[in-house]
């Protein structure tokens, strides 16, 4: 009989696509299997090197990909298989794999990240050793690298060409059709997969938060464009939590915009900006230890502990600023024009640095994605590829006027507003946005600019 335990398999992981439908690489290990005529083992890793680096022990997206991989699980048990969930190390991880079963090939998503890239190439060379290979396919993005080009086959910086290239090339060659993951599933491995872990035993706790659906929105998405900067309206369709884990497509998101002709365009650009903060860190990685614009890494911040701490909890005295701050801090989300009101107001009113601002958001959003998140806290720090200017800067009042002119947003988030237990704003406006002009002019060695500009 042969040795079970060298059994011969193809290894699914599971990464940022945890779904079963329309999951472009679990298709293509399928179709590899019934090729090969071997069963796919489905795979998840709770990665420790990532788990370790995290400050809270109810950090929600832990809680969201424990449940997610619970519900994965008992879906694939049905029929007949199951899901094998570890923990440890992932070159650990696949060494005891090795041990265990014959690996012929191991099919991914492919990442972008420069952290995930590093530990894709050690499992390569893992897998290689023993005379297997490890296979990326595109799921979690429509064009990837430089798919969108300029003609002479450099990286956009630029958004709008960008955008226009892209759409260029959807509309001419893209299929969004979905891809025939679950039709494939015959082909997974036959086998009882011990229990999945506690997320006791993962070292955390329940998150006591409620997660938003992965039903795309029909008539939000329609009226996306209108309602979209409206803080205190749901507005915005929260579907960032399930695109950044991959329990929605972003095929199937797009699929919903096109049809939907016009409403659904600004949506639809939406995705595009992702795709473009996307192929920004894939092709100058630098920007995750510093400024795409180099010369910004002179800026004289003053990185004020007291005043980030205010900021941080939603006290800085600025009701539509310390709405977005409690916002995120009791739900894990915070809507899209608070995110660019707090980062104009860390960075510019208070002169503390966007990183320390990308890295609390990094803490805290649910929906937390490297790309996306470093390329808007650049971009409203000015320092950025196809930035605000850096003389762009959010007045406070202005903004709740345009955006939440009713103020049912801030009452939400500060009830204590207008009484004495509301703190006196930390810093006068105008004071701050001349600070900050000279500031950035003098780090990036220009003459101040006219204080009227840039007024928003």
């Amino acid at each position: 009989m042969a040795d079970q335990k060298r059994a011969p398999v193809i290894i699914f992981w599971f990464r940022r696509d945890l779904r079963l439908d329309d999951n472009a690489a679990l298709a293509a290990a399928c179709a590899a299997a019934e090729a090969e005529r071997l069963p796919v083992l489905p795979l998840f890793i709770f990665d420790r090197d990532i788990l370790e680096r995290l400050e809270d022990r109810n950090d929600a997206r832990v809680d969201f990909i424990h449940r997610t991989t619970v519900s994965l699980d008992a879906e694939l048990r049905a029929m007949g298989s199951g899901l094998r969930i570890d923990q440890g190390r992932v070159p650990d991880v696949f060494a005891l794999l090795l041990a265990e079963y014959d690996v012929r090939a191991t099919y991914v998503s492919q990442d972008y990240e420069p952290q995930a890239i590093r530990r894709d190439e050690a499992v390569a060379a893992l897998l290689e050793k023993s005379g297997g290979r490890l296979t990326s396919v595109k799921d979690q993005a429509i064009f990837e690298k430089v798919e969108v080009a300029k003609d002479d086959g450099e990286a956009y910086t630029v958004f709008t060409p960008y955008l226009r290239k892209w759409k260029t090339l959807l509309l001419s060659e893209h299929d969004l059709s979905p891809r025939p993951s679950r039709a494939g599933l015959k082909a997974l491995l036959k086998f009882s997969p011990k229990p999945p872990p506690k997320l006791e035993e993962l070292g955390f706790k329940p998150s006591g938060r409620e997660f938003p659906s992965v039903d795309v929105d029909r008539e939000l998405l329609g009226r996306y464009a209108e309602r979209r900067n409206l803080m205190g309206t749901q507005g915005t369709s929260r579907l960032g939590v399930h695109l950044r884990f991959g329990t929605v497509g972003v095929r199937a998101v797009a699929r919903e915009a096109l049809e939907l002709g016009a409403p659904g365009e600004t949506w639809l650009n939406e995705l595009v900006w992702r795709e473009f903060f996307m192929q920004i860190l894939w092709n100058f990685p630098h920007v995750v230890d510093g400024p795409f614009r180099r010369e910004y890494s002179a800026i004289p911040w003053r990185n004020d502990e007291v005043e980030f701490e205010k900021w941080r909890l939603g006290q800085t005295g600025y009701p539509i600023v310390d709405a977005g701050m409690r916002e995120l801090a009791e739900t894990g989300f915070m809507h899209n024009r608070a995110r660019m009101i707090v980062g104009s107001f860390l960075t510019k009113h208070l002169l503390i640095s966007w990183q320390l601002g990308e890295a609390w958001f990094a803490r805290k959003l649910m929906d937390f994605e490297l790309s996306s998140n470093n390329g808007n806290w650049q971009w409203v720090a000015g320092c950025g590829c196809d930035a605000a200017p850096y003389f762009r800067v959010f007045n406070p009042a202005l903004q709740a006027q345009k955006f939440d002119s009713d103020g049912s947003y801030v009452r939400r988030w500060v009830p204590e507003i207008g009484t004495k237990a509301y703190p006196e704003p930390i810093v006068d406006h105008a004071m701050a946005r001349g600070r900050a002009l000279t500031a950035y002019g003098k780090g990036l060695g220009r003459k101040a600019p006219n204080p009227a500009r840039g007024a928003r």
